[in-house]
């Protein structure tokens, strides 16, 4: 029986530049690069260090020094060009230069139902497909020696221009449903699986699911809102989340003995000009999905608006990114931006723009903040966008000042950065409210563990 969640607060952010519904195959890239800042709390040990070795298809690359069973694999076949580090020589970046074909790593075929639960988890770690996972508490790589109370998937995307997490699966059913039955075999409790309530799609007939049908705007589509209506964490409980996508990999390695780390790239925003999903593979060259832009005008985001990472053209997509998010650059001042009802062609949650008469109307959005950071007052407007039991500013007040009992006892345990993008954007005192709750969950892991 399914789970009906309708959530009120929030935003529905209806932005020009939609990908339409066409999906063709990328230009093949020339590197790949992994990198390791797209696992937060993961510090890598390198397994193949010499520059120029021969590398084969799912061949593990890196793990995580504090839990040597989650290891990063490559992408594709071909040599290690270079590892890129910063200071103090942490890496920053891995670089793969790719064969014209690719050699794969051979694995065994396992049916997930028929499987120890022991054995499948090892053989999915294994085969690097363990880095998907993340963990809540704190929003860090799953460690395999756990077994998490439930896992959850949201295949409901709400954030603005989100890929269509049904049209991106429509050709890999069977991979996605074998990738599910795993997944009940890593958990004593539940694998819950987040639908648009509103909509047709297949999503709604997997088996071996608890569905949660969830309608409203943005942020009903991120697991911790799903989380925390259905199965709350506690102190001390662990929960899995993982993307829907990845899941379909899991099943893909486990019919096949192969590790496929296709990745279905959904281009968007005011400023794409070929806006429509791209094939390719995890670690890819922007430049081999979009043309190069001018970055002075223009904004590469890696990922959603909301999440995503300022790329610029040479750089690679992130790991998790099935976006790619391009929106005009805000390098212009807003004379006299404070008086309401003056720029009317803005998006305004707070009606001092007439805008709010439009209706459906999509708009462009620059990057500009139009102020700097300001004092933190209460005016409201975080609770507006949080449908979340817990109260935002005071939250942010408790890991700005360190407060570990506070933030306890407001609910730390539950949130993670990507709750809080709705409060970055609506948030008048210009507070980086992810980076703050990035910062107390971090002090959470240290202090608390």
């Amino acid at each position: 029986m399914a789970i009906d969640i309708k959530v009120k607060r929030g935003l529905k952010l209806r932005l020009k530049g939609e990908a339409e519904k066409i999906k063709s195959p990328a230009l093949k890239s020339k590197t790949y690069a992994l990198i390791p800042d797209n696992f937060h709390g993961l510090v890598p040990k390198m397994l193949i260090k010499k520059e120029g070795t021969p590398i084969k298809a799912g061949e593990a690359l890196f793990y995580s020094k504090y839990n040597e069973k989650t290891k990063v694999v490559s992408p594709v076949s071909g040599k290690l060009k270079t590892i890129e580090r910063g200071a103090r020589r942490r890496i920053l970046r891995v670089i793969i230069e790719a064969d014209d074909e690719f050699e794969y790593v051979s694995h065994d075929k396992l049916d997930p139902l028929k499987t120890d639960a022991d054995k499948l988890k090892n053989h999915i770690f294994e085969a690097g497909c363990g880095a998907f996972f993340k963990q809540r508490l704190y929003d860090i790589p799953a460690n395999a020696d756990d077994t998490p109370k439930a896992i959850y998937i949201s295949a409901f995307n709400t954030t603005p221009l989100g890929a269509d997490f049904e049209f991106i699966l429509k050709d890999k059913k069977e991979h996605f449903q074998n990738g599910i039955n795993a997944l009940t075999k890593l958990t004593d409790g539940k694998v819950y699986l987040g639908v648009d309530r509103n909509a047709k799609s297949f999503l709604h007939d997997t088996e071996n699911v608890e569905l949660i049908r969830v309608s409203g705007p943005h942020p009903a589509g991120n697991v911790g809102v799903q989380i925390q209506k259905t199965n709350p964490i506690n102190k001390g409980e662990k929960v899995w989340t993982i993307r829907p996508e990845d899941v379909a990999i899991i099943g893909e390695l486990l019919s096949t003995g192969k590790f496929n780390a296709e990745r279905t790239i959904a281009v968007c925003g005011s400023d794409a000009v070929d806006r429509q999903y791209f094939t390719t593979l995890i670690g890819a060259e922007i430049n081999s999905i979009i043309e190069e832009v001018d970055t002075n005008k223009t904004r590469i985001i890696s990922g959603d608006v909301f999440t995503g990472d300022k790329a610029e053209n040479g750089d690679h997509i992130n790991f998790f990114a099935n976006e790619i998010t391009l929106i005009p650059e805000g390098n212009h001042y807003r004379m006299f931006g404070w008086l309401p009802f003056k720029d009317n062609y803005i998006p305004s949650m707070s009606n001092t723009s007439l805008s709010r008469l439009s209706g459906h109307k999509e708009y462009v959005v620059d990057t500009n903040l139009n102020g700097e950071e300001r004092a933190l007052v209460v005016t409201s407007e975080m609770e507006k966008v949080m449908p979340m039991d817990i109260m935002p500013m005071q939250l942010l007040k408790a890991c700005m000042t360190g407060d570990i009992d506070k933030m306890e006892n407001l609910g730390i345990y539950e949130v993670v950065p990507e709750d809080f993008a709705l409060v970055d954007y609506v948030n008048t005192s210009k507070v980086e409210a992810q980076e703050v709750i990035r910062q107390g969950l971090d002090l959470m892991l240290t202090e608390v563990g």
